[in-house]
């Protein structure tokens, strides 16, 4: 079992709203059929981020995964963003022959009156046990004394790991690993503290955390994660080790 996330700055420019990166998404589709042709990956879940679809409008809105909204137009205008990417997503898979189906985290999970995320998986083994491939995507949840608030793809990689108990991990990002002071790839972290000096914020519209929520999330699981640039995700998907491993 393979949780792969696709993030938003890889498949669309996040610096400009509702705009789609079409090459890398090709790209990223690509190496997902041919790891599903060469059967390098017998159940894969696939989750996207938001981009400059979801980020933006959240952004817009004044909602985080901490801050929510109880106006329905706000959450219109949010998941219908994130609904579209998806649909962009879905089409470039199908278009190569990848079974590829939706699965919106607004209609399947939320959170409690902590925060805590509660996102059920039992759809998601069916659907790969029928030879299908979920596409979960970064959105809105329903949120205890809060409406509405931002769900992250890292937080839904953490959920779906978890609870299908994944063999690995990937998260394909705009760099080829976790930088240090120099700009070279740090091979391998085993605690926050080892890196938490070199981790910025996110240069474009991010409201889910950037580099560091990623690195905190992938250090949560029990699992073997990697994360690594676009140029490294076949090589992810054919099982080699690849830009920096978190473990």
């Amino acid at each position: 079992m393979i949780v792969l996330k696709l993030g938003g700055s890889v498949i669309t420019d996040k610096d400009r709203a509702e705009t789609l990166d079409g090459e890398a998404l090709e790209r990223a589709a690509d190496a997902v059929a041919d790891a599903r042709r060469t059967g390098e990956t017998e159940s894969l879940v696939l989750v996207h981020g938001g981009g400059s679809f979801g980020h933006v409008n959240a952004s817009e809105h004044g909602v985080s995964t901490t801050e929510g909204t109880h106006d329905p137009g706000a959450v219109a205008a949010i998941h219908g963003a994130m609904k579209t990417l998806n649909g962009f997503v879905l089409q470039r898979l199908l278009d190569r022959n990848v079974p590829a189906v939706p699965v919106h985290p607004f209609s399947a999970a939320h959170r409690d009156e902590r925060g805590t995320l509660h996102l059920p998986t039992g759809q998601l083994e069916t659907l790969c046990s029928e030879g299908f491939v979920p596409v979960l995507h970064g959105d809105l949840v329903a949120h205890t004394g809060a409406g509405a608030t931002v769900v992250s793809g890292d937080e839904l990689v953490v959920e779906v790991a978890r609870g299908l108990e994944a063999d690995r991990i990937g998260l394909c990002s705009t760099v080829p690993g976790v930088l240090d002071a120099d700009d070279e790839v740090v091979e391998r972290i085993g605690s926050y503290e080892e890196v938490a000096a070199v981790l910025g914020e996110s240069e474009s519209t991010d409201v889910t955390g950037g580099m560091a929520a990623k690195v905190r999330a992938l250090l949560a699981l029990e699992s073997r994660a990697s994360i690594f640039g676009l140029d490294e995700l076949a090589a992810f998907l054919a099982g080699e080790a690849v830009g920096t491993t978190l473990e």
